[in-house]
Order: C-alpha cells, then sequence, then structure tokens
C-alpha cells in the first residue's frame, strides 16, 4: 500500500512540478516576447490560470507526503540512520519545514493571482510563485534522492 501511495505521490508532484515551472516562467518573462519562440509561447497561456491547480496540487501532495512520511519514519528512516546518510537526512529535515512555509504562503499566493492585477501586486506575484517554484523543485528533488538511497519496499 505504501508503494502505490508514494507513486500517487510522485505523479502528483511532476504535476505540481510542472505547473508552478510554466507559471513561474511565465510570470518571469517580458510580455513582448517573440510569440514564435519557444519560451515565448510560455506567455500564451494565462499564467493566474495555474494558481487553483497549484494550490490543490500542493495541498494533495503534502497530505499524500504525510501520509507516506509515516511509512518513512518507521521502516526507512532507521535504515539511513544504521548507514550513516546523515546529509540526505538532514535535506530531508529541511523538507519537512519546506513543506511547512510552503503551506503556509498558499493562502497569500492565491489571494495574489485573484483578478484584478494591480502593479504593486505583479511582483508579489512573481515572488510567491518563485518562493513557491523553489520549495516544489528542492521538495521534489529531495525526495527523489532520499527513494533512491533506500526506496519503500527495500
Amino acid at each position: 500500500m505504501a508503494t502505490i501511495l508514494l507513486i500517487i505521490h510522485g505523479l502528483v508532484a511532476v504535476a505540481l512540478l510542472g505547473a508552478a515551472t510554466h507559471q513561474t516562467l511565465a510570470t518571469w518573462r517580458h510580455a513582448r516576447a517573440r510569440p514564435g519562440s519557444f519560451l515565448g509561447r510560455f506567455r500564451a497561456v494565462p499564467s493566474a490560470a495555474f494558481a487553483d491547480a497549484i494550490v490543490l496540487l500542493y495541498v494533495l501532495s503534502a497530505l499524500l507526503g504525510a501520509v507516506v512520511y509515516l511509512y518513512f519514519r518507521v521502516d526507512v528512516r532507521p535504515g539511513l540512520e544504521r548507514g550513516a546518510h546523515w546529509p540526505a537526512l538532514g535535506f530531508f529535515d529541511i523538507k519537512e519545514h519546506f513543506v511547512s512555509i510552503g503551506l503556509a504562503l498558499l493562502p497569500a499566493y492565491w489571494i495574489c493571482w485573484q483578478p484584478p492585477l494591480v502593479g504593486a501586486l505583479a511582483r508579489t506575484r512573481a515572488a510567491l510563485t518563485t518562493i513557491l517554484a523553489c520549495i516544489v523543485w528542492w521538495n521534489f528533488l529531495v525526495g527523489h534522492v532520499v527513494n533512491n538511497i533506500k526506496g519503500l519496499g527495500s
């Protein structure tokens, strides 16, 4: 059961990673980009369209991660401790804190992406989107590395 939940958690995380990355690149990309270029097409999709999906995927990923975390804490972490994988465990601890910070930022992020866009709000949108994207990337990479060290079912 834990393996299935981990796979679902990973799929949700990949969808979140894609949405957050796309929105971040579109937010920071200049509006006068060449329309035919690859990066220019990021502006064709409205960045605000990703806000609800990102909030939903982030919360779903955090909930699935919390369920899988119980298995990790009881079965996987002791093996990593015996194997002296202290840097990986430390990065995973930081990951836990970043998940909490991201959850705390979600209401402000969601409110900033509600129309209309006020001039001063554009920088706040970009900053919150970038912070969330960095958190999502960090969590994805650290979770992937820790799973590869001693994955579920080993």
